[in-house]
């Protein structure tokens, strides 16, 4: 079986080669992941600014910045507001040629996100606002970046791919940062129409979310949400999650960045891998994968190695005895 054959076995809950993984080249790859170029999600890592205006700053050691002046502060001043044109032809060359490039892999096609993107233009604490105070405004905006989203849906399937991802992180530590009533009036249709396009062109869907989510795991379920990508378990509870949701969506995730790799040893890694498949893995819904930026989320290349090759052995000897 192909990469690509493999991965979608395994989020169909249909594994019977082997596990499919997302880490280095080291330890073995089934994914390739291309978005428009420049993308009208780009989130910047030094001080600049992006195509919507929204200007940031990096002043620590991740790569990844965060919005300090916004474009919208005031909703009189929408008609100004930049938005970049999605239908550029010269964003897409990279995806036309993806296909050609990597012709077995699972190639995800990088969408735009529909709540970050928002509160990178109009801040956080005006987007919660918003929610009470202007959620025609809101809307008008969420229309926008769902439309642009439909068109990268477009141009994925004309190329061939075989997911389309985006990010938003809900969470905080403990909660949602939004009311779930108010996910479910506002930001749920959206998905939902992204994801029905999505699978009617063939693609499956995967939203990177962290921070605590299972109050509204269950709506992006509803929506079409086929594999949840998050990076951090143990604040919700492996068994809490597995009860609820195992066997219903794919878990595509490291060990913990936040409560494990940092801090346990290499004995603990080795028993938190195995913790994650026993919580997820349903003949698929599990699929491991690495954490772009251990210098980020503090800790060693040494310990997600020790993480790689556990999750490899696990997934040996799950095949292994699939077969016997």
């Amino acid at each position: 079986m192909t990469s690509r054959e493999i991965v979608k076995a395994v989020i169909e809950f249909d594994a019977k080669e082997r596990i499919a993984v997302d880490f280095n080249e080291n330890f073995g790859n089934d994914f390739y992941y291309v978005g428009p170029q420049p993308s009208p999600d780009e989130r910047r890592n030094i001080i600049d600014a992006d195509e919507w205006g929204s200007v940031w700053e990096n002043i620590g050691v991740s790569r990844l910045g965060e919005v300090k002046h916004f474009p919208l502060i005031d909703w009189k001043d929408k008609n100004n507001l930049l938005i970049p044109d999605v239908k550029r032809p010269d964003r897409w060359k990279a995806v036309e040629r993806a296909r050609a490039e990597h012709k077995d892999r699972f190639i995800m096609g990088a969408g735009i996100s529909i709540y970050e993107r928002i509160h990178f233009i109009r801040g956080l604490e005006n987007t919660w606002v918003d929610i009470h105070e202007n959620p025609d405004e809101l809307c008008w905006l969420l229309d926008i970046l769902t439309d642009m989203n439909l068109y990268c849906i477009e141009k994925f399937k004309e190329a061939g791919f075989d997911g389309f991802t985006t990010c938003d992180d809900w969470g905080l530590q403990e909660r949602l940062m939004i009311n779930p009533a108010d996910f479910r009036k506002l930001w749920k249709p959206h998905y939902a129409r992204i994801y029905s396009a999505a699978h009617r062109a063939g693609l499956k869907t995967i939203l990177h979310s962290c921070g605590h989510i299972t109050e509204i795991l269950d709506d992006l379920i509803d929506a079409g949400l086929d594999v949840i990508q998050m990076d951090q378990q143990m604040n919700m509870g492996l068994e809490n999650l597995s009860k609820q949701f195992a066997g219903r969506i794919t878990f595509y995730s490291p060990a913990d960045i936040q409560m494990v790799l940092p801090y346990a040893s290499e004995d603990e890694v080795r028993d938190y891998c195995r913790q994650l498949f026993s919580a997820f893995w349903r003949n698929g819904g599990f699929i491991p994968k690495i954490y772009g930026d251990n210098v980020g989320a503090g800790f060693t290349i040494e310990n997600e190695n020790v993480m790689c090759l556990e999750f490899l052995k696990i997934g040996k000897e799950i095949m292994d005895s699939s077969k016997s």
